[in-house]
């Protein structure tokens, strides 16, 4: 995994292996062209950049014949770049292999948030991607800028468009939430979903219009319910359900709702005091934040993909096309607000279904855990889409210990036991003890078949028995932790 370099340790910058976060330069780097390297930092997750170390790792400082004025590194930023990026420097005394005193000089810079940053003599825009500073196209470059919110994809009007495709009995709908009784065209314009020559904009389109995929097609979702914990294809192709739902947003997250939930399965599982309750495959608050947050969030100028919601037998995977927005990582998105659609995501405000980013990421972590489910996992494939994993396992579901018996004796004994077996530990946790008679009970089988079940558990070593005979009455069995 690439990481930052936090300090300013002379073997770490001497050794350390250039990524995306850092890179070393010989004081003989053109300024042009350390310009080129601190646009790729600024317009990607900033970094550290450290001048005065050869290709070779020798520390050489500002010591060879042809290394540049340290202060034209220093206001390099100011000189060769525009807007102005955030850049730091730090002269750190070194002495050389002939023995000579001198310095290296490191650069820090930080991330920009609201602008592209370009080098100042050609205008060129560059991004840096694992150890290298890659020059964007125009398309690139488009992207980059409504990342950065310097230009806004929402606001561009489609062409075209005008108040007839707009479907009023949603607007009326939005107006109520609002409490507004205006006309429709007040009240689009009033948001800026309709420009003054009365053409929709982008964000108006994706939320008002009847029928939206006529404009922008990658307006879609696609719901799949998968046989198996993979997607087979040809003669094998193990798809079950198959849905995809267009329209305008509001619509779409109504309807594929409503088709998700009525996909999912439901479990039995024993509370603390013993009672059966029957919970949902996933938490709902979980799975539907993750499906309004890819609508709300998802990159629409990437005209070619749209979301697709796969629910497995192990686990729901919800892809929304674009990496995560601006200064949003996958390491602090449970606590960095951001939007890079907030007309879309005030608008859902007003239905009652979109919260701060960061607060709906939280408390999905909170519901998994609430439900004894593994932590939602984020991820990048491929750096071009944000993925959001719900894992279902049955077994971590009604176990209210699941953690601990997990950490206790690994999860591939816990993938072995069976409902019976599940039951008994539940008991042996609720009750800190289980018999053959509390199991019989619970499942309403003969005391032999519970003893079987008991012993069996005992021979995979997640009960303990105690007792002073076979026969003894009051023989019970603990779980191996609670000794």
């Amino acid at each position: 995994m690439q990481t930052p370099i936090i300090s300013n340790d002379i073997s770490a910058l001497q050794y350390a292996p250039e990524n995306q976060y850092f890179d070393r330069k010989s004081a003989r780097i053109k300024p042009n062209e350390l310009a080129r390297l601190i646009v790729a930092l600024a317009n990607q997750a900033g970094g550290k950049i450290a001048i005065g170390i050869e290709d070779d790792y020798t520390i050489t400082g500002f010591t060879p014949e042809g290394s540049y004025d340290p202060q034209e590194f220093e206001q390099c930023a100011l000189l060769n770049c525009e807007p102005i990026p955030d850049v730091s420097a730090t002269r750190i005394p070194v002495v050389t292999q002939k023995g000579q005193k001198t310095f290296i000089l490191v650069l820090d810079v930080q991330p920009s948030i609201n602008h592209v940053i370009r080098r100042k003599n050609d205008g060129k825009v560059f991004l840096r991607i694992k150890d290298s500073s890659i020059p964007l196209n125009a398309q690139q470059i488009l992207k980059l800028q409504y990342d950065r919110h310097e230009r806004s994809f929402e606001d561009e009007p489609v062409e075209d468009s005008s108040l007839e495709d707009v479907d009023e009995a949603l607007v009326g709908r939005y107006q109520e939430a609002l409490g507004s009784s205006v006309s429709t065209r007040t009240a689009l314009r009033s948001a800026r979903f309709l420009t003054k020559d009365g053409l929709l904009t982008k964000a108006g389109v994706l939320l008002f219009a009847k029928n939206p995929t006529s404009f922008l097609p990658q307006a879609r979702v696609r719901v799949m319910r998968i046989a198996g914990k993979s997607l087979a294809t040809g003669p094998r192709l193990n798809i079950v359900k198959d849905r995809t739902f267009e329209g305008p947003i509001p619509d779409i997250v109504q309807n594929a709702s409503l088709f998700i939930s009525g996909l999912l399965r439901e479990y039995q599982y024993l509370d603390d005091d013993g009672q059966f309750k029957v919970i949902p495959e996933y938490p709902e608050f979980a799975w539907f934040e993750g499906l309004v947050n890819a609508v709300t969030h998802r990159d629409y100028s990437n005209a070619g993909e749209h979301i697709r919601i796969s629910l497995f037998d192990d686990r729901m995977e919800i892809l929304s096309p674009g990496k995560l927005p601006n200064a949003v990582t996958l390491e602090n998105m449970r606590t960095t607000r951001y939007s890079r659609n907030p007309r879309i995501a005030k608008t859902l405000v007003a239905f009652g279904w979109v919260r701060e980013m960061n607060e709906g990421v939280q408390r999905i972590y909170d519901e998994m855990a609430a439900a004894f489910l593994h932590k939602p996992i984020y991820s990048e494939p491929e750096g071009q889409y944000v993925k959001l994993t719900l894992e279902n396992s049955s077994t971590s579901r009604v176990l209210r210990t699941a953690d601990r018996i997990e950490d206790t004796l690994g999860e591939e004994t816990l993938k072995t036991l069976n409902e019976y077996e599940i039951h008994a530990v539940q008991l042996a946790y609720t009750k800190s003890k289980v018999t053959r008679r509390d199991l019989a009970n619970r499942i309403d089988r003969s005391p032999k078949t519970c003893s079987e079940i008991l012993h069996g558990l005992v021979d995979k070593g997640v009960l303990e028995w105690h007792g002073s005979s076979p026969r003894d009455p009051r023989q019970f069995y603990t779980l191996v932790q609670a000794r």
